[in-house]
């Protein structure tokens, strides 16, 4: 499913359910000395498909630890992802020297609980989720949204190291397109020599499911 949203070239692999198989290595358990069993199921389930998907690659396995803010610290030469929510997880890789930045997102596809969307949606895409909701009511447009500024924050911070908060990025949905478009409402960094004032994506609603995901390529298309 989240190979449908991503550009060839990125490596994904994904689960619907925690394989029996799945494991970790010493320096990732040491970090789940006190993680409940559902957290634990989590993080080892994703980086099972992470080890998978960089295996695709062509990169042995290696752990894959927290890093600043929690952003996922890669083998050299690699960016990447990674998401989990309630029975699916994903991660998605590809070469340093093909894309900047991957930013994937997965929800369930229910309505956010009562003020999140209040608290994370500007004032423009409230109104233009009140419109969608008219035209597409099966789809829980605020869900989409928050996934979407999910992945916008997964992809600006390997590049930039700050935070990126809800408010700061202005996401417009193409129901039609299964796109998106998120204008970053910032001083635009400078990205690979160019600024970069905007990411797009693309997202996908099926299964019970909502994902998003984002890619930064190293030379502009």
């Amino acid at each position: 499913m989240i190979d449908e949203v991503l550009p060839g070239g990125v490596a994904t692999a994904e689960a619907w359910a925690d394989p029996p198989d799945a494991w970790l290595f010493p320096a990732e358990e040491a970090l789940l000395a006190r993680a409940v069993d559902k957290r634990r199921r989590e993080f080892t389930t994703v980086r099972h498909c992470a080890r998978a998907a960089l295996g695709q690659l062509g990169v042995p396995p290696a752990p894959i630890l927290p890093g600043e803010r929690g952003a996922p610290q890669w083998p050299a030469g690699v960016v990447g992802s990674m998401t989990h929510c309630a029975g699916y997880r994903a991660a998605a890789v590809a070469r340093a020297g093909d894309l900047l930045a991957i930013g994937i997102d997965a929800e369930p596809d229910e309505p956010l609980p009562a003020g999140v969307a209040e608290a994370v949606a500007l004032a423009g895409e409230l109104a233009a989720l009140a419109r969608l909701r008219a035209e597409r009511p099966t789809l829980n447009w605020d869900r989409l949204l928050f996934s979407a500024k999910e992945s916008v924050y997964k992809a600006w911070f390997p590049l930039t190291h700050r935070w990126l908060d809800f408010a700061e990025a202005r996401v417009d949905v193409d129901p039609a397109g299964g796109t998106f478009t998120a204008h970053l409402l910032v001083p635009p960094p400078t990205v690979a020599g160019r600024p970069l004032a905007a990411f797009t994506g693309r997202w996908l609603a099926r299964d019970g499911l909502v994902v998003t995901a984002i890619t930064v390529a190293r030379r502009p298309r």
